[in-house]
């Protein structure tokens, strides 16, 4: 391992202990050896996702946080409620490491050509642990950024891409041939938007505020909801008789949203139906559930017939379905449009002791859109 690596770097921990605590920290651990087919990435940017928060925070309450330790090495508790905890029992005393996904330098190379490939090169990378200084990760697992890209251009090079590629992905395996997403005004939602432009897929997004609406329509969205309005189902129920979409993506999870989409598109059917049933269309209507903004249970008013679905997607499970040939393909895809279509933005940057300020935490807790955190491991303070 070349000399200018150190022997230890720290990496953010998060730990359920026995009484019923969460505790955040950051740990001094040795820098790893790349074996063969790895690159060891000085990381410099890493992104917190909604997908982050669930292994960093544990459900933990966040408003009854408590900080100690010093200025560059942190400590922060918090009590984790009893509905959470239940969850939890094989997290206690298990020091975890946090992080989808980062940018950064490599350091470091394995034997392999691949690996050696990279070596001084900047890439991006999803591997988990990445909320740390120094990560070694396989090479498959690996986008070398473009020559003019920054560690903050990639950060967000996987999660968010390949979601809402697999997004348009999931709609042509299942025949469907338009989209509804939610929380559309995310970094994700925008994503999405360039996306099915480009791709010229009708897309319906849905958004909870009017400046929302706005951002997406000057980005060009041709329909935006808003589910805060009284005319939210007629202006749904319109835009998927318009669009014929019969696919949704929901970020929230809780509450009514996802029978009020599934009631909609059943109306949606039935207006362009050529007689009447009484089990309702047998147009097949399917929401995804990919987030859980809204913690509270999913409620559902079964008025839209029997031909209907309503289950949960996740990123993994998808790649390990279309494998490793058609993880590269969207790899491919992300890397060339990493600085238009696959753009992410962000409200703030911190260090990895910044991370770990209380209000950096409440502002992670909140899943706001549009205030999407930077953690910059090669930053002090």
């Amino acid at each position: 391992m070349a000399a200018q690596i150190p022997a230890e770097a720290l990496q953010l921990r998060s730990l359920v202990r026995a009484d019923q605590t969460l505790e955040l920290s950051l740990d001094t651990v040795p820098v790893p050896e790349p074996g063969p087919n790895e690159v060891l990435i000085r990381i410099e940017a890493t992104p917190v996702n909604p997908s982050d928060l669930g292994l960093l925070l544990a459900g933990a309450d966040v408003t009854a946080a408590a900080l100690a330790g010093t200025s560059d090495r942190p400590v922060v508790t918090a009590p984790i409620p009893d509905v959470a905890m239940r969850g939890l029992t094989a997290r206690v005393g298990a020091s975890m490491p946090v992080g989808n996904e980062g940018a950064g330098t490599v350091v470091a190379a394995g034997a392999s050509d691949a690996a050696q490939r990279l070596l001084g090169k900047k890439v991006a990378a999803a591997g988990g642990a990445m909320y740390a200084q120094y990560r070694a990760v396989d090479t498959a697992f690996c986008l070398e950024l473009p020559p003019d890209a920054t560690a903050a251009d990639g950060a967000s090079s996987f999660v968010n891409p390949l979601t809402a590629l697999g997004m348009i992905e999931t709609m042509r395996m299942e025949d469907h041939a338009a989209l509804v997403h939610t929380a559309a005004a995310s970094n994700l939602g925008q994503m999405l938007n360039r996306l099915c432009r480009e791709e010229q897929i009708p897309l319906v997004n849905i958004v909870r505020k009017p400046e929302q609406e706005e951002l997406l329509r000057a980005a060009g969205a041709a329909f935006v909801c808003n589910s805060s309005k009284p005319e939210f189902m007629d202006e749904l129920t319109a835009a998927l008789t318009q669009t014929g979409a019969t696919l949704a993506f929901d970020a929230t999870g809780g509450g009514k949203l996802a029978s009020q989409i599934l009631s909609c598109m059943e109306a949606a059917a039935n207006a362009t139906a050529g007689s009447y049933s009484r089990y309702g269309s047998t147009v097949h209507k399917q929401v995804y559930i990919y987030g859980s903004l809204d913690k509270s249970p999913t409620e559902l008013t079964r008025n839209y017939g029997m031909a209907w679905g309503i289950g949960g997607w996740l990123l993994t499970p998808f790649l390990g379905k279309i494998g490793l040939e058609g993880m590269l393909r969207l790899r491919d895809r992300v890397a060339a449009g990493l600085k238009t279509t696959f753009a992410s933005t962000y409200v703030a940057e911190v260090s990895l002791p910044g991370a770990l300020a209380l209000d950096s935490l409440a502002a992670y807790a909140q899943q706001a859109t549009g205030q999407k955190y930077l953690i910059r491991p090669d930053l002090d303070q």
